[in-house]
């Protein structure tokens, strides 16, 4: 597995919309991310002091240890950010064979993480995204988004970690949004992104803490490759936040 990597093709925040409604996904570093959140780089970067303490995700089928995880379920409506009961993760075998047709109960969010102002604003940010791709304006009625939050760490515990166990997938959602929050002592986990109905694909790898890819998940499908640890880096990692925008209510049993 090679070192090198192909860097993201950047979106200017201005042209983020459009770039997202034309392409199906969209790259921001992480000076666009804190602009669209009228927060600060360090705003972000505080954020991602809780992943040290995320527990092992029990549910992987392929007998992994390289996954651990939290959980937690919002309702963001305009400038409103309400935290619901914790609840189970659920996708449809459609959309996730491996891990699909059953509730997976991982442990909440961390209180501080959900407490923490830069959060809401976070959250609020990438939902008037999801919005605009789904053509509101402010003449629009604004309809709320459920959201899952899944803070994620992947290490290379058994020499080989994989982000996507599942490979390339859709989530069922109407925005998905993979924030980096940092790569430590290790190589692969490359993004992949296809168009879900044709050949068309663009492959890259996030390096900068806090950059963010954002896909429309009606349009494209998403990978990211295993990763192993570089030389003398045996407790390689890679933290991400994967965030999902979703119209009518959260997924779950019929």
């Amino acid at each position: 597995m090679s070192t090198l990597s192909l860097p993201p093709p950047l979106t200017p925040l201005a042209q983020l919309d459009g770039q997202l409604a034309a392409s199906g996904f969209a790259v921001l570093a992480a000076a666009s991310l804190a602009e669209l959140a009228g927060l600060a780089v360090t705003d972000l970067a505080a954020l991602g002091a809780g992943w040290d303490d995320l527990p092992p995700d029990n549910f992987l089928k392929d007998g992994g240890r390289y996954r651990r995880r939290r959980h937690g379920c919002f309702v963001v409506q305009a400038d409103a950010v309400s935290a619901v009961p914790h609840r189970a993760h659920w996708q449809p075998l459609a959309y996730n064979a491996l891990h699909g047709g059953i509730e997976r109960w991982f442990e909440p969010l961390a209180p501080a993480l959900v407490a923490a102002p830069a959060w809401s604003r976070l959250l609020c940010a990438l939902a008037a995204r999801a919005t605009a791709l789904r053509g509101g304006d402010r003449s629009t009625p604004v309809e709320p988004w459920f959201v899952e939050a899944h803070p994620f760490r992947i290490d290379t515990t058994d020499g080989i970690g994989r982000p996507t166990p599942e490979g390339a997938h859709r989530d069922g959602v109407d925005l998905v949004v993979v924030i980096l929050v940092v790569r430590v002592g290790i190589k692969g986990g490359e993004t992949r992104v296809f168009d879900a109905n044709g050949p068309q694909g663009q492959r890259f790898t996030l390096v900068e803490p806090w950059s963010v890819l954002l896909l429309d998940d009606e349009r494209v499908i998403h990978e990211s490759t295993p990763i192993q640890p570089l030389p003398g880096q045996p407790d390689g990692h890679r933290d991400t936040l994967v965030l999902t925008f979703r119209r009518g209510g959260f997924q779950g049993p019929v």
